[in-house]
């Protein structure tokens, strides 16, 4: 581990100094009656970032609806969907996760400046994922700017349609679905990147990727934060490849289906890959092309 570590870290910062690429995160792909633009996003981002390339501002006017996995201005959809991130009292945090994890995950508090009180409610996975979110926004990153909040406010503003992929439902579904066990091996899988700073570089990888429009990145970012950290291809497998079938089933249905234009945006990972939606698309024989 001691000997990888440091590659990891020179590797990162090698591909951050690449300079970007001309393509962007973004894919035209044709049916023999319609198109459709896929773009790829990232949950979290920095001011300076907007407005978006030209060519990605020009794909979402082109496009009469917009696409999103969910949407996260929702208040009333989130609210509803709370039992399945919270424990009721007097069930809490301490009851589902190792002695030793809860004491690793307390001492990490403070680092993102959060109480104790305001999180030992929540279940395992939501709990180590406000740690994670919290890391994006201490490099710079901020959740309530990033690229999905972006786009649905837009098309709000512009009264154009937004049509949920998934929805918050489906979405509280599958994190409701997670075993007593998954929760804790995600717990523990995440607790580690975060204390041994590989949270902080597979978010900069990412966003690297994401900057350069390089799915091939993406996945090798991916691929080499899951085999140092226990748990997370597991975790990949349920919360990013396992979606992809009802997914696919609506975006073929805005291609052949329907005369509107549609943008969908979903997480750059869902693009990357021979499992991801590009490949999934051109080998159902729809022409696809990255702008």
């Amino acid at each position: 581990m001691k000997r990888i570590r440091p590659f990891l870290a020179a590797w990162l910062l090698f591909a951050v100094a690449l300079p970007a690429a001309a393509a962007n995160f973004l894919w035209e792909v044709k049916s023999v009656t319609n198109r459709i633009y896929l773009f790829g996003t990232v949950h979290a981002a920095k001011q300076e970032w907007y407005p978006l390339p030209q060519v990605v501002e020009d794909a979402y006017a082109d496009s009469a609806v917009l696409v999103v996995e969910a949407d996260v201005t929702d208040k009333a959809g989130m609210e509803k969907a709370a039992p399945a991130m919270m424990y009721v009292p007097p069930d809490n945090l301490k009851a589902h996760v190792d002695g030793d994890d809860y004491e690793r995950f307390r001492k990490l508090l403070p680092r993102y400046k959060l109480p104790e009180p305001a999180v030992v409610q929540m279940k395992p996975f939501m709990a180590v994922s406000l740690l994670v979110f919290s890391e994006w926004a201490r490099l710079g990153y901020l959740p309530s700017i990033g690229i999905d909040s972006y786009f649905i406010h837009k098309a709000k503003a512009d009264l154009k349609p937004i049509v949920e992929i998934e929805g918050v439902d489906v979405q509280m579904h599958l994190m409701d679905s997670l075993t007593d066990a998954e929760q804790r091996d995600i717990f523990r899988g995440n607790l580690k990147a975060l204390e041994m700073g590989l949270a902080g570089e597979q978010i900069t990888g990412m966003v690297n990727a994401w900057q350069a429009g390089d799915p091939n990145l993406m996945l090798e970012v991916a691929r080499r934060y899951n085999d140092l950290v226990p748990g997370a291809q597991e975790f990949e497998d349920k919360f990013v490849w396992s979606r992809h079938d009802s997914m696919m089933k609506k975006i073929e249905g805005y291609l052949n289906d329907s005369r509107d234009r549609h943008f969908v945006a979903v997480g750059s990972l869902h693009l990357a890959g021979p499992r991801g939606l590009v490949e999934l698309l051109r080998k159902r024989g729809y022409i696809v092309r990255q702008l």
